[in-house]
């Protein structure tokens, strides 16, 4: 079974940048899509970034164009690059593994993905 652990969480005023990373503690990570999700008090779970082992990326509308997903398969490492942080992205981040293997497109459901990391807070003040 895959783990996957998240960092790189903390406090940043708005208008700065965080990296956020996600360690796999198998090689397997390298034939599923990955994803970042992000989920604030009161509020559904949320994609944020997704990326299919061909490259391609997908990016949700709340913070398309200030986020950047990237892996590197060798570290087993998936990251998120966050920059001109607003308030309202405040949430818990989770890393995820797509369920199945074989996605021409990375998924982009929640329910598409089953191992989750533990999650790293992010907080932006205003």
């Amino acid at each position: 079974q895959v783990e996957l652990m998240e960092s790189g969480g903390g406090s940043v005023q708005a208008g700065g940048s965080l990296t956020l990373s996600c360690e796999a503690s198998l090689d397997t990570f390298i034939n599923y899509a990955l994803a970042w999700f992000r989920q604030a008090p009161g509020k559904e779970r949320e994609g944020i970034a997704f990326l299919n082992t061909n490259g391609i990326t997908r990016y949700g509308d709340s913070m398309k164009g200030r986020v950047t997903i990237s892996r590197n398969n060798e570290k087993r490492t998936l990251w998120l690059q966050m920059n001109s942080l607003k308030p309202d992205d405040t949430a818990m981040y989770y890393c995820a593994r797509a369920q199945q293997r074989g996605y021409l497109t990375p998924p982009l459901q929640a329910s598409q993905y089953d191992t989750w990391g533990q999650g790293t807070q992010v907080t932006v003040s205003s």
